[in-house]
């Protein structure tokens, strides 16, 4: 039938966490948590699972995150399908410190997975990770984590509760059912619950996002339980083993193929020199199969992830490339590739149609706001690469700037930028956050004429500048910086954004028109 080949991971690198894969006839679809970033829940498209495309983005008008701290906003988004609609559940975290979850539960639906999309109706409160089951006899149930702030310490993840959802009514009805306590590995998220021989596998994360993640699988008869977990439990974990290419597995949702192949999406982690995940948190496929006595196993053998996994028995579907590593913002619409943060992109301060062939940003609030910040970014997909842009921008105070930034969040960013100075006029800078930590360089390099073009050359953890006058020679900056504390390695939950912002913190607008952006990998 097929060709058979070999699925290379991570299939979706860069900042793609939690996968949520379902299969709607031929089609296979993963969401995956976007946070703060702006458009939300972005779907990737396959045929064959080892081909993926970003189709299009779910929560494209329905929210606005602004004010919502760093790493919260949407956490866990997960998608299903069934009689025809498709169904996504998320959480829009308002506070995510301790001891308190200020988070609440939404869902969407859509006859088409290109939308429109329902408007949101609201299912619950002060828990997170939700997940819907369509079950067999026709009930719906919402399963999220249990968080009790009454547990000593940290981990106040208590376990996964579980409530009938009436799309009649469209709320929850019924009694509230704690349906697992969790093992001994601790900080149990990500239900999902699927049916296989008479059996209801309930799948969690364990152990935390960090290096301790993991996944677990338990079972039971009826749907509320009693739930007996895996006797070789955790089914997938890269914590004991620190050689390992990817790291942090878990968090994993199932699929079965049309040709009765079984797979497991997780989130993993690419660590450089072992620590500092800088992509963030990416997305894997792992083969698995189920063993006589009714248990999931990686095919492979063992309880570790992958890089090289062998492809389901289907005909290989390749598409165009569409990276858009040249954007010349010759178009009337952003490409699919860029991000906001916390609101939509809004002509009012970001357009492509007031000055032909160039992105116009009006200034907004400071790089460190949660609020009106006017920047937009990609994913950093590889591990080194260069970006690359030419602006035109006549600051007339220090408090207005313009530039290429390297962007984690508010706490962790690297900016190289043009501003004004009182002595030296319009020159170029640089300023850094370092967990909270503001530098300002203060390069002061002059810049003479009305434009000028920007580089940054990504390797690994270090960055270096260069820049030119116009159409001038390039120059490059003597420092290297230091992009090590752009990981999830307690900063949060995302990973590296490249892109351009501008600010005018003096409330008047003042723009900057960009010519085009590059991003290219380097090898």
């Amino acid at each position: 039938m097929g060709t058979q080949t070999i699925i290379k991971n991570p299939i979706l690198p860069g900042f793609n966490p939690d996968p949520s894969i379902i299969r709607v006839d031929d089609d296979y679809y993963i969401a995956t948590s976007t946070f703060e970033w702006y458009p939300g829940v972005p779907v990737y498209h396959s045929k064959d699972l080892v081909h993926w495309r970003h189709l299009t983005s779910i929560l494209t008008n329905h929210s606005n995150f602004e004010g919502n701290p760093d790493s919260c906003s949407v956490w866990a988004p997960a998608i299903s399908y069934h009689d025809g609609i498709f169904y996504l559940v998320y959480t829009d975290v308002k506070r995510s410190k301790y001891p308190f979850k200020d988070a609440h539960n939404y869902l969407i639906t859509a006859t088409n997975i290109m939308g429109p999309w329902s408007e949101p109706t609201f299912l619950n409160s002060g828990n997170f990770d939700p997940s819907l089951y369509h079950d067999e006899n026709g009930k719906k149930w919402l399963l999220n984590v249990y968080w009790d702030y009454r547990i000593d310490g940290r981990n106040k993840s208590a376990g996964i509760m579980m409530q009938e959802y009436s799309p009649e009514e469209r709320k929850l009805i019924g009694p509230i059912h704690k349906v697992f306590d969790g093992t001994e590995l601790r900080k149990t998220e990500a239900p999902h619950i699927y049916k296989h021989n008479g059996y209801y596998y309930l799948f969690t994360a364990e152990g935390g996002t960090g290096k301790t993640h993991a996944v677990t699988v338990a079972r039971a008869k009826e749907i509320t339980g009693p739930y007996e977990v895996d006797p070789q439990n955790p089914m997938l974990t890269s914590a004991h083993n620190e050689q390992l290419y990817l790291q942090k597995a878990g968090h994993a949702s199932l699929v079965q193929t049309q040709t009765n192949e079984w797979y497991i999406a997780h989130l993993c982690s690419r660590p450089i020199h072992g620590k500092h995940s800088i992509l963030g948190r990416e997305t894997a496929l792992q083969r698995v199969n189920w063993t006589e006595d009714g248990w999931l196993r990686l095919s492979c053998g063992g309880n570790e992830p992958e890089v090289e996994v062998k492809a389901p028995n289907l005909p290989l579907h390749s598409f165009p490339d569409d990276k858009n590593e040249m954007d010349d913002f010759n178009s009337d619409t952003l490409h699919k590739v860029w991000n906001s943060l916390r609101f939509a992109v809004d002509p009012s301060w970001c357009s492509l149609t007031e000055r032909k062939g160039f992105l116009r940003i009006r200034g907004g609030e400071s790089i460190h706001s949660l609020f009106k910040q006017h920047l937009i970014a990609r994913r950093q997909t590889d591990f080194s690469c260069e970006i690359e842009t030419s602006l035109e921008f006549a600051p007339e105070s220090f408090l207005q700037m313009a530039g290429l930034v390297l962007y984690y969040n508010t706490d962790n960013y690297l900016y190289f930028y043009l501003s004004f100075d009182e002595e030296k006029g319009k020159c170029l800078d640089v300023m850094k956050c370092v967990r909270g930590e503001f530098e300002y360089i203060g390069k002061r390099l002059p810049i003479e004429g009305t434009g000028c073009r920007l580089k940054a050359l990504i390797q690994l953890d270090e960055v270096t500048f260069s820049y030119a006058n116009d159409d001038g020679d390039w120059l490059t900056i003597e420092d290297t910086y230091s992009i090590a504390h752009h990981s999830d390695e307690g900063n949060g939950f995302t990973g590296n954004f490249v892109g351009v912002c501008v600010q005018d913190m003096q409330g008047t607008k003042k723009h900057a028109d960009f010519d085009y952006f590059y991003y290219k990998e380097k090898e």
